[in-house]
């Protein structure tokens, strides 16, 4: 349905009836709050309603459902794949007022709205020195990068994101507003720790949270082009010598200006330590120099909140961006020639190719705990190409395209939706994006409960699961 279909008595009744706001085109402040990160998706919605409350994310699905509009869901904003809009249809909007977080300092349980991103409730759980398994970049949304895994500096630490998610309050497609728990419908909550946002709007979440900060032990080694094989090599020799304790992440990528690094491309190991004992930390840390002595370093003392937006300005904006993601079951020679070649053809400023170290304490989630798709995997490779306008679309797509090809003999099963681009026209049918990322035995699980709480894939502007997919 176009939005000229959507009569403007009827969205005034949703407006009468909500604690939020609704926009439609003719708004002011339309074109404002349509926009999403990824430029590259900039669909006109008929309704933009900005919820506050699940009460009116209830409101917006019924009026959704009587007014035949296809229903996207927006936390953070940020998804690469442009899931948080949708042509002509309606976009229940949580970003701009569910922005609430509560920290309980005796169970050390953090309660977050389903719009609050990274960086509001990094600095809510630091008043306390506490800090929440995340991502990366503190713009992120909490809600779609939990639901979907969530990858970042303590993964080794303290697991996923969707390891620490012990409760979940969500809104079903037929307005219902139930509770995602062990002892609530566990297999919802099992469903939400890596199924994405298939099964209904997760308003609120509740998460675990670990000492840490506000001072961390983190920082990073740099290793100019010619190096990078050999540093490359010492990364693969160190990695597995690493406890929990520490996590590392390769990036290549062109930095900053302001940083007066390199105009060129470089090869970044940053590092972060997630325990007391810093001696220790830094006698890891001497090893991986004693295997390769970066060009430059920097581990200069820091905060956990600086640490985790201190490449925020290179995701900064409206850019346009593509993503590819692949898991590697080594980083072998062979392997680490393929990733140098690739890396040397970053296609623009703020493009990267990023190579998480994984482990540790994710590993360790009990057989039936989530629906992430491979936690035996060493290393998970993303390539993200970043760039300013539509010029750069081939090559931006192409190369992120180019990096998955060249990687495919190195592969291990499953693919990271969080880390996965826009929804391209899949020659293999419907269900096929879904079952290379989650494998058909999690795929079937995932059909199961889909089945039961969005029978008519309601939620379907995500990486879908499709119904009818069959073993």
């Amino acid at each position: 349905m176009s939005s000229s279909l959507v009569h403007p008595a009827d969205t005034a009744g949703l407006a009468a009836a909500i604690e939020g706001r609704v926009l439609i085109p003719a708004d002011a402040d339309y074109d404002e709050a349509r926009k999403v990160w990824n430029a590259m998706h900039h669909a006109r919605p008929a309704v933009i309603v900005q919820v506050a409350s699940a009460d009116d994310v209830a409101k917006a699905l019924r009026f959704a459902t009587a007014n035949g509009l296809p229903v996207a869901v927006r936390g953070g904003g940020h998804s690469v794949a442009g899931n948080g809009t949708i042509e002509g249809g309606l976009v229940i909007d949580l970003g701009t007022r569910m922005r609430g977080v509560s920290v309980d300092t005796a169970t050390r349980v953090v309660s977050v709205e389903g719009g609050v991103t990274l960086g509001v409730m990094d600095a809510a759980t630091q008043a306390h020195g506490l800090a929440v398994p995340t991502g990366v970049i503190s713009a992120t949304g909490v809600a779609g990068l939990t639901l979907g895994g969530g990858v970042g500096w303590l993964t080794r630490a303290y697991g996923l994101a969707a390891d620490n998610l012990l409760a979940a309050e969500v809104v079903l497609a037929d307005g219902s507003i139930v509770r995602a728990a062990p002892d609530a419908d566990a297999a919802l909550l099992e469903g939400l720790r890596g199924g994405g946002g298939n099964f209904g709007v997760v308003t609120r979440l509740e998460l675990q949270a670990y000492p840490l900060g506000p001072d961390v032990l983190a920082g990073g080694f740099i290793w100019h082009q010619p190096r990078w094989a050999e540093a490359l090599r010492a990364f693969a020799a160190w990695t597995p010598t690493l406890p929990d304790a520490m996590t590392a992440i390769v990036t290549f990528i062109t930095l900053p200006p302001a940083w007066g690094i390199s105009d060129d491309p470089v090869m970044l190991t940053g590092f972060v330590w997630a325990d007391a004992d810093r001696e220790a930390g830094m006698a890891h840390i001497e090893a991986l120099r004693a295997l390769s002595t970066p060009d430059v370093e920097a581990i200069d003392p820091t905060t956990w909140v600086a640490w985790q937006s201190s490449v925020d300005e290179l995701f900064a904006g409206h850019p346009r961006a593509y993503w590819k993601n692949i898991a590697l079951a080594r980083l072998d020679d062979p392997t680490i020639d393929a990733i140098v070649q690739q890396a040397a053809g970053l296609p623009a400023f703020g493009s990267g190719l990023d190579i998480h170290h994984m482990g540790g304490a994710m590993t360790r989630v009990p057989t039936g705990g989530s629906m992430f798709p491979n936690r035996t995997a060493p290393y998970w490779v993303n390539a993200y190409a970043v760039w300013p306008d539509a010029s750069g679309d081939a090559a931006g797509i192409s190369w992120a395209r180019a990096v998955h090809e060249a990687l495919r003999p190195s592969a291990a099963p499953g693919e990271y939706v969080n880390f996965l681009g826009s929804h391209e026209t899949d020659p293999d049918g419907p269900g096929a994006a879904a079952l290379r990322a989650y494998g058909q035995e999690t795929l079937d699980r995932l059909v199961a409960l889909k089945r039961r709480v969005d029978p008519t894939n309601v939620f379907r502007r995500n990486h879908n699961i499709p119904l009818d997919t069959e073993s």
